[in-house]
């Protein structure tokens, strides 16, 4: 199992390869591709998809049962990490030739962790199309290494390992080359070394690319360590880690007919407060249940306010593990450790969307998967941010928990999860999908 994660990890260096990923598993499980522009004709036992901007993947198997008798079982997660997206215009031309790229952060990354690492891009690419309203997409991954974010040498900043504040604008420039006037200016014409280098990856001119959306990845492969294999260390772990994890479990409970509809639901723009149209603010996920109920029970809009009286969700996207060199950051008695298992999060001033009822309903899924879970609360003394639930319970009247695994280094260049508690996860999904 841990296998299919570093695979998909590898291919899923940025929100629309991600989702690209995902499709394509779908796909490959004989998932249909529905379009929102269309009527939707759904059958039972019907195993279909939406996208949404290619970047948020909504796919969903039509149970047995009416939506409105046995609801839905969702488990939502997100497909963007912090780190930094290019510019429009992006080259800036210095001494000797060197060319950076103007880059702008994305998400609450921890910045120092990018420099001097091998460095791609991802994302994609927009050209014409048969009218305006409808350019065509190419969804991009160069895959080789094409730019750094070089440090300053300690020799010239004694006090670097002090403290050392940093600029995004000035400091995390990424490098990508250096050319003499004449071949820089050359390029230029032909729109600019970026396109270049995305134009070569997809086999276009890069005079014929309209825009783009691109992001820096570190080229580092996803890989095991500890003395016993037991972790996992790879870029994007929050929140891949569990998208990937609640889409195998989904595939695994193919073998079993439910009466309940299962539902995955992978968001974007969670790192940057999900106020996009493929993000958890948007209807797009409540639209899409309620079209569900609109093709599988036309009767009567009544059908959809009872399907989600009946379902619950599991939001996914990992928690802070306990780290040794930090004891004092944590909770005393409710800080989850990696190989504790899935960990339900809890706060008091419901940051999260979890209650007594969901925290139980979830403890009881993990018992009956034969796995361990814990809790995590926040020290008492620290302010926790928030994630996907309660944006989706302010959008929908429906039961659910905020929960995930325990990651060390959360939102740096390179994380760190435990093996055994993404196995875990995926089996406590499973189970809830076959409920």
């Amino acid at each position: 199992m841990i296998q299919k994660l570093i695979d998909r990890l590898d291919r899923g260096t940025c929100n629309f390869t991600a989702a690209r990923v995902i499709i394509e598993d779908l796909e490959n499980a004989g998932f249909k591709r529905l379009l929102p522009s269309e009527e939707w004709k759904l059958c039972k036992g019907g195993r279909y998809y939406v996208v949404k901007n290619d970047t948020a993947v909504f796919a969903f198997v039509i149970g047995s049962d009416v939506p409105s008798a046995s609801g839905y079982h969702i488990i939502s997660a997100h497909s963007d990490s912090p780190g930094f997206k290019i510019k429009p215009n992006a080259e800036i031309y210095g001494d000797g030739g060197v060319v950076s790229l103007n880059v702008e952060k994305y998400g609450g990354g921890i910045l120092y962790t990018w420099f001097d690492r091998p460095l791609s891009i991802a994302g994609r690419v927009l050209v014409k199309g048969a009218d305006p309203l409808h350019p065509v997409t190419h969804i991009v991954d160069v895959k080789r290494p094409v730019a750094t974010i070089p440090h300053l040498s300690i020799h010239l900043n004694r006090g670097v390992n002090d403290g050392n504040p940093l600029s995004v604008q000035k400091d995390m420039k990424p490098v990508v080359g250096y050319w003499d006037k004449e071949a820089y200016e050359e390029i230029k014409a032909k729109g600019g070394i970026v396109k270049c280098i995305v134009a070569e990856a997809i086999g276009i001119s890069p005079e014929e690319i309209l825009d783009y959306e691109l992001n820096l990845y570190p080229t580092e492969k996803a890989s095991l360590t500890g003395v016993n294999s037991e972790y996992l260390q790879s870029g994007r772990i929050d929140d891949l880690e569990m998208a990937f994890g609640a889409l195998q479990a989904l595939l695994d409970s193919l073998d079993t007919e439910t009466k309940s509809t299962r539902v995955l639901a992978v968001f974007d723009n969670e790192e940057t407060g999900s106020g996009t149209k493929q993000g958890a603010h948007s209807p797009v996920l409540r639209n899409i249940l309620e079209r569900i109920c609109i093709s599988v029970e036309p009767e009567s809009r009544e059908a959809f306010f009872r399907s989600l009286a009946n379902s619950f969700m599991i939001s996914a996207d990992d928690a802070h593990a306990w780290h040794p060199n930090y004891n004092e950051k944590f909770d005393p008695t409710n800080h989850p450790v990696i190989g504790g298992g899935p960990a339900i999060k809890i706060n008091a001033n419901c940051k999260y969307m979890t209650d007594g009822d969901a925290a139980a309903v979830f403890a009881e899924i993990c018992r009956k998967a034969g796995v361990k879970c814990q809790y995590f609360v926040n020290h008492s003394d620290v302010a926790g941010g928030s994630t996907l639930g309660n944006i989706l319970t302010g959008q929908m009247d429906i039961r659910g928990v905020d929960m995930g695994n325990p990651v060390w280094a959360m939102h740096s260049a390179i994380e760190t999860c435990g093996v055994a508690d993404h196995e875990a996860a995926v089996s406590a999904f499973t189970t809830f999908y076959r409920l």
